[in-house]
């Protein structure tokens, strides 16, 4: 496996600064936002595929420090219900393909994004539960009328292009656990995996070893990332794990996002990782920073050595030279 960074976390630093950063770390990989939620700091796909010079510039200031690009990422909601977001998700998606294509990178991550529960939504609308039953006639009318016919066009833009499409399990989308992963792939084929971003399934109750079991028998997992989830407990006791209270409130949530290490122990990583192994997964671990407590300094470097110290550095033993 290899170690890399979601370089949003230094979107305030120039592109070089980052890079430099990851050197410095020993990293391998990088993962690089293009715009929609990630931002585009470090990557404006339009700029660069008007210019040739820029995006050579740009493929140079990566392969010259003997980095990779893991993946492009250009998480948004080409689903939303005001057309103007969503085309402006949709123009940054076709965008990155097109980018990650002149490139020669082969993957990008994305969210699936959620629609609303009408042709007159103004906002999406993320079903949670099976009764009133008018709500499982929205979910169907969502697969059905939104998200369907959206994805089947857009994966074949990437599929034509032989880029695989990563998508975060994440909620408040419609694809935001295993199920519903598969149920998007099985309709527009195997371009469609995950980046397995574990502290999104964490909080909902789900086995990350059990998902990445699943989800490599069908070779589905296609890029991870390393970021935990701490419950907390008083408070998820009292009010459960579906929580609005906004991220800055920290001490009043049921779960915030944490540094690797600081909301799963070192066992329950090591476990996940070696699951990955089992699963066929070789690729990388980025690493992304949410946490409230910790400084974008202080999580990265302690990410980075949590990671190395329960990374497989090589291959495994499979010959069994023992038997």
């Amino acid at each position: 496996m290899k170690l890399g960074v979601f370089t949003v976390l230094f979107g305030n630093e120039p592109l070089e600064s980052a890079l430099d950063r990851a050197v410095a770390a020993g990293l391998e990989c990088v993962e690089i936002g293009t715009g929609n939620y990630p931002g585009d700091a470090h990557c404006r796909p339009a700029d660069l595929l008007a210019d040739t010079r820029k995006l050579e510039a740009f493929r140079s200031a990566v392969t010259s420090r003997d980095l990779e690009i893991s993946a492009l990422s250009c998480h948004g909601n080409p689903l939303h219900p005001d057309a103007a977001v969503a085309r402006a998700s949709h123009d940054v998606y076709v965008q990155t393909v097109e980018l990650a294509s002149q490139l020669g990178v082969g993957q990008i991550n994305l969210f699936s994004g959620c629609p609303g529960d009408s042709d007159k939504a103004r906002y999406p609308n993320w079903v949670t539960c099976a009764w009133p039953t008018e709500y499982g006639e929205l979910l169907e009318w969502q697969w059905r009328e939104r998200v369907l016919p959206y994805w089947r066009d857009a994966v074949a833009i990437a599929a034509d292009r032989s880029i695989r499409l990563g998508f975060e399990m994440h909620p408040g989308f419609v694809v935001y656990n295993p199920r519903t992963l598969f149920r998007l792939r099985e309709a527009c084929g195997e371009t469609v995996g995950a980046n397995l971003d574990p502290s999104h399934l964490f909080w909902q109750g789900i086995d990350v070893e059990l998902a990445v079991a699943e989800l490599g028998r069908a070779g589905a997992i296609f890029h991870a990332h390393a970021k935990d989830t701490a419950l907390l407990r008083q408070n998820a006791a009292l009010n459960g794990v579906l929580d609005t209270v906004p991220f800055q409130h920290v001490g009043q949530r049921s779960w915030i996002f944490r540094t690797v290490g600081f909301g799963h122990g070192e066992l329950d990583w090591r476990r996940i990782v070696s699951a990955l192994r089992v699963a066929g997964y070789d690729g990388v671990l980025s690493i992304e920073h949410e946490d409230a407590l910790l400084s974008v300094d202080d999580g990265f470097e302690k990410g980075v050595a949590f990671l190395r110290s329960i990374m497989p550095s090589g291959p495994g033993l499979a010959d069994g030279w023992w038997t």
